[in-house]
């Protein structure tokens, strides 16, 4: 693995089977675009040396220049530990803060710059630049707040239900400064899945917001509120204050009613701590910095737990390695900071390397198609950083718009599910004007930062491929045997990473051994092995590697369904239709979507005596958008007599997602009830060939692998 693959000789032998071959051939067919002319000789990484540096030779030790790009209180002993694997340890002995590193390491040079711009949904209003200076002050502000109003402490979990405002980003790094461990919730989840994460995250403190703008309507967020409170108490965790962050003052709360001696308008508290500062705490490198909650493969989120040191290391690396990024660029992640991009490449990577994040509050689209370009344009955005979704919706709103506005992006970048190749050409020709790279990522929320991608001025661009793995990390695809899948042969398999990195999540919280099972088991050679060679990470994505080392992926093997780049648990969206009275059983799986990628479509029996009707279909629908938030809307609701099961009683969702996407279900023969599928498609009305018509052999392949 000294140096990155290289192109390949030859196609013409044969390959696996017709399936395999046909996407080897799709591979094959694709050309592969150079980097832009110009772009090594300003690049911040611009030679292949860097593959050797970081070659399996130099592992681990090849990271510490990951850490040198961070100022330390305490320097590390030790690069890494692996004495309790998979429990992965970085940078052992370093002390560091993170909210140092974004804001106060930065006064001196870049103080008087924006280190935020802030973009309100409401075109009417300008543009608010946040200097280093000012985020300094605010910072230090909330987290006096958070320390002596609140009584947050060292190592406390604290959530926060917000929208994509300042407010966000200056309450991570108020919580980072003082050793709070922050769960940020995504601000589109309901009050009742913002509890669930409350509770399991053990929070005595919730920060909110009064509102928010979204496509052009107020949208009265403290409503949400109750729903959390009650939620959380009820699974055994009391909130002991809300903070409440106005949005606009004097807006109606909605029908919420604060609680006296619990809720608080931050706009009346947080004057008595005017100019005053507190001290960054110094944080161990191992010690938690946030936890990301995850939909998972069973109905309770996970809460992936993030480090301070290695965490922050990788994602300062990664973004100015893959992202390109400089402190004089104009940086834009469209994506939610209430996901993982948004904490990796909205805040933290990019404000560690001092460079200035916009942060646009609504949808891309609003109040047209063009609202991007003039964006850029206006703000001189240098690098656009979005999701196949935003940019699938993009082109076929207005697939005209680009001309019309002068952006001039040095690099582009796809993130949170694969790409198209005919939408990368659309993002690369029309957004770019062919001048831009396009760096098209793979990661995950439990991997920290970015794992595939091609490097802005070394790698050639391969339309609808993330490329090869990112120096340092090295993975393999394997068989369902654990036998690697040879690389060029045209087989999917089950990719894995095989070594430790430092953006690596460190457990699930308060669930250490769900995260062995789920994450290192499958592939482990020895429990007691403390040898990193021996812990394979599964990741739980399927890929192919074509012969020149680049890899495609394939989507999700297990029951997760990706909406607009958005993970839902199959299992958690089926517990929300359990809690309709009358409902028996319930099925989600995932529907082809030419914008968002997946939809759920769900599928439900009732009980004896409960008559079908579209009203018991309404009920399915609000209580997910309910329980789990409005990215959880079904395309459809289909009330059945009966599932499609197996003679154990399992539900065959391979069946009901053939029927949806209207696809041959297969092999029906080891159903106890093979006559329900006839009737199921009835009710769905979708014969085979009058599915969504998208990425056939990509959803033919899903379908096989949901049971």
């Amino acid at each position: 693995m000294a140096r990155p693959p290289e192109e390949p000789k030859s196609r013409s032998e044969p390959r696996g089977n017709a399936v395999s071959q046909s996407i080897d051939a799709l591979l094959a067919d694709e050309v592969k675009v150079p980097p832009p002319p110009g772009m090594k000789d300003q690049a911040n990484v611009r030679d292949l040396e860097i593959f050797d540096r970081f070659s399996e030779e130099h592992f681990p030790a090849c990271f510490e220049e990951y850490a040198r790009l961070l100022d330390w209180d305490r320097p590390w002993r030790t690069v890494l530990d692996t004495s309790k694997a998979p429990f992965w340890k970085w940078f052992v002995g370093g002390e560091l803060n993170a909210a140092y590193n974004c804001v106060d390491r930065h006064l001196e040079r870049h103080g008087d710059k924006a280190a935020l711009i802030f973009v309100s949904e409401d075109e009417s209003q300008p543009a608010q630049a946040v200097s280093y200076r000012d985020l300094y002050r605010r910072v230090n502000e909330f987290a006096c707040l958070l320390r002596d109003f609140a009584g947050i402490r060292r190592g406390d979990r604290i959530t926060f239900h917000l929208p994509m405002t300042p407010e966000l980003p200056v309450s991570m790094l108020a919580a980072a400064r003082i050793g709070a461990v922050h769960c940020q919730v995504f601000g589109g989840f309901s009050g009742a899945a913002c509890g669930t994460r409350i509770a399991d995250s053990g929070s005595r403190v919730l920060v909110t917001m009064d509102g928010y703008y979204r496509n052009g309507h107020w949208i009265s967020h403290l409503d949400n509120v109750g729903a959390a409170v009650e939620t959380a108490e009820s699974l055994g965790q009391p909130v002991e204050k809300v903070l409440i962050w106005q949005r606009t003052p004097g807006k109606p709360p909605g029908s919420y009613r604060l609680k006296e001696g619990r809720d608080f308008y931050l706009d009346e508290v947080l004057p008595r701590y005017h100019g005053k500062a507190v001290p960054p705490e110094r944080m161990r490198s191992e010690d938690p910095l946030f936890l990301m909650y995850t939909s998972g493969t069973t109905g309770r989120p996970k809460g992936c737990q993030h480090s301070t040191g290695g965490y922050l290391a990788y994602v300062t690396t990664t973004a100015k390695y893959i992202l390109d990024i400089k402190p004089q660029d104009v940086y834009w992640c469209t994506a939610d900071i209430g996901w993982i991009t948004g904490h990796s490449y909205v805040v933290y990577g990019p404000l560690a390397l001092g460079t200035t994040s916009v942060l646009y509050e609504g949808v891309p689209s609003y109040p047209d198609a063009e609202r991007p370009w003039r964006i850029s344009e206006s703000l001189g955005v240098t690098i656009f950083h979005t999701s196949p979704t935003a940019i699938r919706q993009l082109r076929k709103t207005n697939p005209e718009g680009p001309a019309r506005h002068k952006c001039r992006y040095r690099v582009l970048v796809s993130v949170g599910e694969p790409i198209e190749p005919e939408v990368w050409r659309w993002y690369h020709g029309k957004v770019g004007k062919g001048r831009a790279a396009v760096v098209d990522t793979w990661w995950q929320t439990e991997t920290g930062g970015f794992l595939c991608s091609t490097l802005p001025a070394i790698h050639p661009m391969k339309p609808g491929s993330t490329g090869p793995a990112l120096p340092g990390i090295y993975p393999v695809i394997l068989d369902e045997e654990g036998q690697p899948v040879e690389r060029g042969s045209g087989r999917a398999g089950n990719i894995c990473i095989r070594n430790p990195w430092p953006g690596i999540f460190q457990t699930i919280w308060g669930d250490p051994q769900r995260f062995v099972d789920q994450y290192y088991k499958r592939y482990n050679r020895d429990p007691k092995s403390t040898d990193w060679r021996d812990w394979p990470y599964f990741t739980g994505d399927g890929a192919l590697e074509d012969t020149d080392g680049y890899y495609r992926i394939l989507g999700r093997i297990d029951d997760v369904i990706k909406v607009a780049g958005h993970r839902l648990g199959a299992k958690e969206l089926e517990s929300a239709c359990l809690q309709v009275p009358g409902v028996a059983e319930a099925a989600a799986v995932p529907l082809a979507d030419e914008v968002k990628g997946r939809v759920p479509d769900i599928y439900v029996a009732l009980r004896p005596g409960v008559t079908p009707s579209s009203e018991m279909a309404d009920r399915v629908k609000t209580t997910i958008i309910e329980r789990i938030g409005k990215i959880a809307a079904p395309q459809h609701v289909y009330i059945v007599e009966d599932m499609p099961k197996t003679r154990s009683g399992k539900i065959m969702r391979r069946v009901l997602a053939a029927i949806s996407n209207g696809v041959e279900p297969g092999d029906v023969s080891t159903l106890v009830n093979p006559e329900v599928v006839d009737a199921i498609r009835m009710i769905a009305g979708r014969r085979v060939g009058e599915g969504p018509g998208l990425s056939g052999e990509t959803i033919r392949r899903e379908v096989r692998d949901l049971d």
